[in-house]
């Protein structure tokens, strides 16, 4: 078969190798899966660079969650969707995960639409229901709502009954966040989102704030944030880690809530399966779907990541090996 491996760190472009590598092999408790489609995240852009906090041996291959089919054994030919094991990732046309990491998916959800259904989805929804508890009727504030992490939040946002406010970069970006449900949306290039926030909640400000960019939105967002309300930290998108100033979360009672979703996978296993069945309901019912923002073949990566970690993209962006297009 063959993969897109990596054998030094740097930019994607300059880095990955499209290179032929043996089948995997599977073992007990694991499933070999044809890829049929590998949604791509920050954290792969991140991986490339080094600079992510799981640093797999060289050589390894990116990609941190796919769709695909099962080759063997007695779930043969079970459509799942499954996160992998670095260093061995779903930039390949193959790839071997943990037989409890393997969710089915409805039939008719496409293999793009299911692999854009694990990272950012869960993420969204046990950032927003566990970790901040929020509640029908309450402010979200979503920061990068365009992208693929802010565009699952919104959708959640307004699936659990939140008025969701969304900030975007770009006319364009703010017309996607709109059309994805949002009941505001902010271009933060040319407006302060800050005011805004607080006019539209007439001075009290967010009671939810999603927050995967960092640096000085986070800085910002403490200034809009409601009495009792519950920053959510899902990343650094932007580049600098930002410091929370303990004496102005006293002053406002506010909380600053960790989001790391991989956690769960060994430290709760069981909250996993249990946000998948959910999130399968609501696509079921209409009140989530995936914005696939690009579908491009997986010869493509090198460009594909390049792209997403220039934030010249919207929504999820998926590869599709050429045989399961």
């Amino acid at each position: 078969m063959y993969a897109w491996r990596l054998h030094e760190l740097g930019e994607p472009q300059d880095v990955l190798r499209w290179e032929q590598v043996p089948d995997p092999e599977p073992h007990a408790g694991t499933l070999r899966l044809r890829v049929d489609a590998v949604a791509l995240n920050f954290p792969d852009v991140l991986l490339c660079r080094g600079l992510y906090q799981e640093k797999p041996p060289l050589p390894f291959t990116p990609g941190l969650e796919v769709c695909g089919t099962v080759l063997d054994g007695p779930r043969t030919g079970e459509r799942v969707l499954a996160t992998t094991n670095l260093p061995q990732g779903g930039l390949a046309e193959q790839v071997v995960v943990a037989e409890a990491a393997a969710l089915p998916i409805p039939p008719a959800m496409s293999a793009p639409t299911a692999a854009s259904m694990l990272i950012t989805y869960q993420t969204g929804y046990v950032g927003l229901h566990r970790r901040a508890q929020l509640r029908v009727g309450e402010t979200l504030l979503v920061h990068a709502g365009a992208g693929g992490v802010g565009s699952a939040a919104i959708q959640l946002g307004k699936a659990a009954g939140a008025r969701v406010i969304a900030t975007a970069g770009g006319p364009e970006k703010v017309r996607v966040c709109e059309q994805l449900g949002a009941d505001v949306a902010i271009d933060y290039l040319s407006e302060d989102f800050v005011p805004v926030v607080k006019d539209l909640t007439e001075g009290r400000g967010a009671d939810v704030i999603y927050d995967s960019v960092g640096g000085d939105v986070f800085d910002r967002s403490r200034r809009c944030i409601a009495f009792e309300g519950r920053l959510v930290v899902v990343g650094f998108a932007g580049g600098r880690i930002a410091e929370a100033p303990t004496n102005h979360a006293l002053v406002k009672n506010y909380s600053v809530v960790g989001l790391h979703w991989g956690l769960y996978r060994s430290l709760q296993p069981q909250v996993v399966p249990e946000t998948h069945a959910a999130l399968m309901a609501l696509w079921e019912q209409g009140l989530v779907d995936p914005l696939v923002g690009a579908e491009l073949p997986l010869g493509e990566a090198p460009t594909a990541l390049t792209r997403l970690g220039d934030r010249a993209t919207v929504g999820k962006v998926v590869l599709v090996p050429a045989r399961a297009a």
